[in-house]
């Protein structure tokens, strides 16, 4: 098979972190060729989307680990599985490079599909399983999340297109900087937010799911360090082997078939206690340490998924 991996740029990854290149090497492994591009090398013309991309060669040496060659005009069409792998932050720009995959001819499939990173914000989609989901609001209206920190007394309030932990508070309703704190949340009233109900097994931790084709298959705990909140490895928090709880297969039964319908491939959720947190799309990660955990390989299972897809695609 041929696949174009569409994503930052590949010199700065961590090999023994990224979860595209542990795709990237599987699919090497498997014979396939790999072909590496950025996203802003993504263009299209006379409604064919094409990319300036190379063919890389993968080998498991960090600041050697791709040797790419000359750059080629490449139509998107003539690849077998287009990656969608760029990192968040997802903004508009993100959204213009979705329509431009969205002109991909079949049988050529794109993993994970445009119409669903467009429709599955990693925060917001989830709150359509009232039942799922800590106490929700997603308001710009500095008055109203006061009011509902107020009733809560404890809540925590993070930008809709932020990632990594960025830019999330912990604030009580007796927060001596709540004013500032939601000023910069939601720019002085002209940015949505969302404000949750805190949760307070956060301090054991916050468990990274990776589903495949809606099915869960591997998990890992991240625990925060020190007196940071936050449990992203981006921020420092420790990784610990866990296993999936009779409420979190309950979260996977339910949201699994909907990202499958809407071809949403690899997906990572978050888990706090017993509540969905997040829906992450755009470019999960978590492979590497579930790997080591679990002694599983992830990226095989979801190779394995999108050439599954290629073949229905080619019928």
């Amino acid at each position: 098979m041929k696949h174009l991996f569409l994503m930052d740029p590949i010199g700065s990854v961590r090999i023994d972190k990224d979860s595209t290149f542990a795709l990237m090497l599987e699919a090497q492994a498997r014979g396939d060729e790999v072909w590496y591009a950025l996203v802003d090398d993504l263009w299209a013309r006379d409604g064919q989307a094409r990319c300036t991309a190379r063919r890389a060669t993968l080998a498991r040496v960090q600041g050697r680990h791709a040797e790419l060659g000359e750059p080629r005009d490449l139509g998107l069409g003539e690849v077998d599985i287009v990656w969608m792998r760029k990192d968040p932050p997802f903004h508009m720009g993100y959204i213009f490079n979705t329509y431009l995959l969205d002109a991909v001819p079949a049988p050529t499939i794109v993993v994970n599909a445009p119409d669903g990173l467009r429709a599955m914000n990693e925060k917001a989609w989830a709150l359509r399983f009232a039942d799922l989901v800590p106490p929700s609001l997603v308001t710009q209206s500095m008055s109203h999340i006061r009011a509902f920190i107020d009733e809560l007394g404890h809540a925590v309030v993070k930008p809709l297109d932020g990632n990594g932990g960025e830019g999330v508070f912990v604030v009580r309703a007796d927060e001596p900087n709540i004013g500032v704190i939601l000023e910069t949340s939601t720019q002085h009233g002209t940015r949505k937010v969302l404000t949750q109900r805190y949760i307070p097994e956060i301090k054991s931790g916050d468990k990274r799911i990776i589903l495949v084709d809606g099915e869960p298959v591997g998990a890992v705990m991240r625990v925060p360090q020190g007196v940071d909140h936050r449990g992203n490895i981006h921020a420092g928090a420790a990784v610990e082997k866990t296993t999936l709880t009779a409420r979190e297969r309950e979260i996977c039964d339910r949201i699994g078939p909907p990202l499958r319908e809407a071809g949403q491939v690899f997906v990572g959720i978050d888990v706090i206690g017993d509540w969905l947190t997040e829906v992450n799309v755009t470019s999960p990660t978590g492979i590497h340490e579930i790997n080591a955990f679990d002694g599983v390989r992830v990226e095989a299972l979801v190779l394995d998924a999108a050439a599954r897809r290629w073949r229905q695609s080619a019928g």
